[in-house]
């Protein structure tokens, strides 16, 4: 066990009775995820508890049954990821406008939508990345909440958001600012990076086995 004496300072311990997540911030990108409706009709919807699943072309994100996304996909299995961009923060916001009494959703006819040629599903049009996923699992009883993954069958990214061997990482990210969602309640811009420090001979994934 670590001694007391080396933790840190200014600790404040949280208690388990309620969730924690709202007692601080964290980051995180900022998504919509593109689904059919049973009418045929499109819904989008912004996600921010959003990762890569692994290092192969599975995403993942966390949604409730008792929503129209999960609904959609579970029914027709099949969804689409949107990354907006920073200056399409408010569109992303309005994807996020409540039902009406008849199940409808207004908000979503201001919203500049295509659909995708792999799976037919909605996304976003002023985004940087577009992925289109077709289900691979649902993972339900997180609590309220289920973990959807889906496997990527088609993807499109902005030519100025894609890296390139000519053109330096830092100039990438400052070309295409990144949106990202600072929970709960904010969002930032990502706009300059700097290279991450690994140590001499790291490797990723199963090159480290080799």
């Amino acid at each position: 066990m670590t001694p007391d004496s080396l933790k840190p300072d200014g600790l404040v311990t949280l208690e388990m009775d309620h969730p924690i997540w709202d007692r601080f911030f964290t980051v995180a990108p900022l998504v919509v995820i593109g689904t059919r409706e049973s009418n045929g009709e499109n819904d989008l919807a912004p996600k921010h508890m959003v990762s890569p699943m692994g290092w192969d072309n599975y995403f993942g994100f966390v949604c409730t049954p008792s929503h129209s996304t999960y609904q959609n996909i579970q029914r027709e299995e099949v969804f689409s990821v949107s990354y907006p961009k920073v200056g399409s923060v408010l569109m992303a916001a309005l994807a996020a406008s409540p039902r009406c009494g008849d199940d409808s959703k207004p908000a979503l006819m201001a919203l500049p939508a295509f659909r995708t040629s792999e799976v037919d599903c909605p996304c976003l049009i002023d985004s940087t990345l577009f992925l289109e996923c077709r289900l691979d699992r649902i993972v339900d009883d997180f609590g309220v909440n289920s973990l959807i993954v889906g496997k990527v069958v088609a993807a499109q990214v902005q030519s100025s958001a894609l890296r390139r061997a000519d053109i330096d990482d830092e100039d990438i990210v400052t070309a295409s600012p990144l949106l990202a969602y600072v929970s709960p309640g904010r969002f930032a811009t990502i706009d300059h990076s700097v290279a991450f420090p690994f140590p001499a001979g790291f490797k990723r994934r199963e090159d480290s086995q080799k």
